[in-house]
C-alpha cells in the first residue's frame, strides 16, 4: 500500500503524496482555481490534473527529480541549470495571463511592507540591525519600473523537475500571473547564487545582476518572520539568513 508522505504543511495549506498521486489542500479555493488556469496556459511542461473539488487539486506526479533545494546542495548539471533558464524565459516570452500574480505586486506597497517588515526584524531581535539595514539598501534596486511578464510567482527550485538535462515540468503555479521576470530568475537561484550564469546563459539575454541579487535580499527579509511562524527554519546553513549575510 502506497503510504501519505507530507511534502509540505502550514495553515494556509499542505501537500501530500500518496504513491505518483499529489494533493493540494489550500483554505484559499481562489488559489487552486488560479493554479490550474495558470497551469493551462503556461507554454511549458506542468503536472497533469487529475481533478479538483473545493479545497483540493490532484495531481500526477513528474518524472525526473528537483534540481535540489535551499540549504542543501545543487542535484543538476550546469546544463540542466540552462536548460531551466530556457523554459523560464519561454514562460516568460508568452502572452500575459489576465490578473497580476505574486511577482507583479504595487512598487510603492512592496516598499511600504518591506520597510514595516525590517522595523519587525530588529525590534523583535530577529535579525541585527547592520544586517538589515545593509540588505534593505541592497533590495532598493529592485523597487523600479517593470515590464511585465507571464510569472511563475514562486518558482522555488524544488518546483522545478528535470530529468538529466531535460526540464520535465513546473510545480505550484498558485501565485502565477503578470509580474516581473527577474523575481522569478531571482527566487530560482535564491541561495545557488553558483548556477546564475548556466540559468542566465539558458535564458538566452542579458539580465540586470543589481537587481537579481536586490530581489534575493528583498525576498528574504520578507519571508524570514513568517517563516520562522510557520515551523521552518530560515537561520538553517544556506538558506535565507545566510542570503542575506553573504551581502556584507
Amino acid at each position: 500500500m502506497d503510504e501519505v508522505k507530507v511534502v509540505v504543511a502550514h495553515s494556509e495549506r499542505a501537500t501530500l503524496r500518496v504513491g505518483d498521486v499529489f494533493l493540494k489542500v489550500d483554505a484559499d479555493q481562489a488559489r487552486i482555481d488560479a493554479e490550474v488556469e495558470a497551469m493551462a496556459l503556461a507554454p511549458v511542461p506542468t503536472p497533469e490534473v487529475l481533478w479538483r473539488k473545493p479545497s483540493v487539486l490532484a495531481t500526477a506526479a513528474l518524472p525526473g527529480r528537483t534540481l535540489g533545494r535551499l540549504g542543501g546542495p545543487s542535484t543538476g548539471s550546469p546544463t540542466a541549470w540552462a536548460a531551466a533558464g530556457a523554459a523560464i524565459r519561454k514562460l516568460h516570452d508568452a502572452p500575459l495571463p489576465p490578473l497580476p500574480g505574486q511577482a507583479g505586486r504595487n512598487v510603492v506597497a512592496l516598499a511600504a511592507e518591506l520597510d514595516d517588515e525590517c522595523k519587525l526584524l530588529v525590534t523583535n531581535g530577529v535579525l541585527p540591525a547592520d544586517l538589515v539595514t545593509r540588505n534593505r539598501q541592497v533590495a532598493e534596486a529592485a523597487l523600479r519600473p517593470w515590464t511585465p511578464a507571464f510569472t511563475h510567482g514562486d518558482l522555488q527550485i524544488d518546483h522545478v523537475f528535470v530529468d538529466g538535462d531535460e526540464v520535465t515540468g513546473i510545480i505550484d503555479w498558485s501565485e502565477a500571473g503578470q509580474g516581473d521576470a527577474l523575481y522569478d530568475l531571482a527566487t530560482f537561484t535564491l541561495g545557488h547564487e553558483e548556477y546564475l550564469d548556466d540559468v542566465i546563459t539558458g535564458y538566452g539575454t542579458d539580465v540586470d545582476l543589481d537587481v537579481i541579487r536586490a530581489w534575493w535580499s528583498l525576498r528574504s527579509l520578507l519571508v524570514i518572520r513568517w517563516l520562522v511562524e510557520h515551523g521552518f527554519d530560515p537561520f538553517a546553513p544556506g538558506c535565507e539568513v545566510d542570503v542575506l549575510r553573504s551581502r556584507l
